[in-house]
């Protein structure tokens, strides 16, 4: 069993799998909850989560696998999170689904098995509701039902929670029976999220560009989905042909990224450094990454943007919440 440090508390408890550079875990922190383990593959994700929360519980060793990562000491967490590998199901790969080796839904379940959460909250790509996967999802259905589960999904857009960017992402939440009360999904915030030029109008100006008021001026869009690549594909860039072409129209230099933001003397296009990507993220500006350009930009195109998971987490910790207080209370 875990160490108790919620039981009988209003805090809310978590364990997040595939944790990345921290977005989601960033975002359920600021939803609530406080984390007891976070397990994550990438050595380069693991330095980042510890350099911006050194009292989080990054597991080393053997445990930062998902595929051997043991969740029984946290039997009884509120919250099991995690955003599996996207690769299986985006359109950038193969949707290879059930068959791509980085498929590791069947792994999630394990440790569900394992901890028996009173809820669980999966980030994917936009792919995952393709018809493609029906039988997958029914399959998925039906095995968290086996577990004493019930599961729903939402196509979220990450603009609709105050990110600069469209970024579709598929949330996936489920609770145990009788763990929670009158779970709803979060609604857009209303206002309309700020424009990459709104966004990046300071850091493009950082280094003294004169440009960068007219640049920020002609950039009055969201940002086209960020792409971070795997660890078998994909570079310092903004994604493909198509992606880098949106990134044109926004005044924006995308076939890679800068190590610093433009200079007084700067001519052409300007680029995007680490920094102006995660902050097209959602990430707070003191977030800081690991490793040289392109490990970082890895972790933070790859991430799930903190905004949209404090919104979801923050309807998962109210149900969850309602079911603690008695009926006749």
């Amino acid at each position: 069993m875990m160490d108790g440090t919620s039981f009988g508390s209003t805090r809310l408890t978590s364990v997040e799998v595939c944790a990345g550079a921290g977005g989601q875990a960033l975002g359920l922190e600021q939803a609530g909850f406080d984390h007891l383990a976070l397990c994550e593959i990438e050595a380069h994700a693991r330095a980042t989560l510890r350099l911006n929360r050194p009292a989080w519980n990054v597991i080393e060793g053997a445990g930062a696998d998902l595929k051997t990562f043991d969740a029984t000491p946290y039997a009884g967490v509120d919250l099991l999170a995690g955003g599996l590998p996207c690769p299986p199901f985006s359109v950038a790969g193969q949707q290879l689904g059930a068959r791509d080796e980085r498929n590791l839904f069947d792994d999630f379940l394990r440790i569900v098995g394992q901890c028996q959460p009173k809820a669980v909250f999966i980030e994917n790509v936009r792919g995952f509701l393709d018809p493609t996967f029906a039988d997958f999802r029914k399959r998925l259905v039906g095995q968290f039902r086996r577990r004493g589960y019930a599961v729903d999904w939402r196509l979220l857009n990450a603009s609709d929670f105050g990110v600069p960017q469209l970024r579709p992402r598929v949330a996936i939440v489920g609770f145990r029976k009788g763990a929670a009360k009158g779970f709803t999904w979060p609604e857009p915030v209303g206002a309309p999220p700020p424009t990459v030029g709104e966004a990046l109008r300071d850091q493009m100006a950082a280094g003294g560009w004169p440009g960068a008021a007219a640049w920020s001026d002609g950039a009055q869009s969201v940002a086209p989905t960020l792409v971070g690549g795997s660890k078998k594909h994909g570079g310092p860039d903004l994604g493909p042909t198509r992606a880098r072409r949106a990134w044109r129209d926004l005044g924006v230099e995308g076939r890679t990224l800068a190590e610093a933001p433009p200079g007084p003397d700067h001519q052409g296009l300007p680029r995007l450094t680490v920094q102006m990507a995660a902050r097209i993220q959602g990430f707070p500006a003191d977030w800081v990454f690991s490793g040289r350009k392109t490990p970082a930009y890895r972790q933070v195109g790859n991430a799930f943007p903190p905004p949209v998971a404090q919104a979801v987490g923050a309807q998962i910790a109210a149900a969850l919440l309602r079911a603690r207080v008695p009926c006749d209370s």
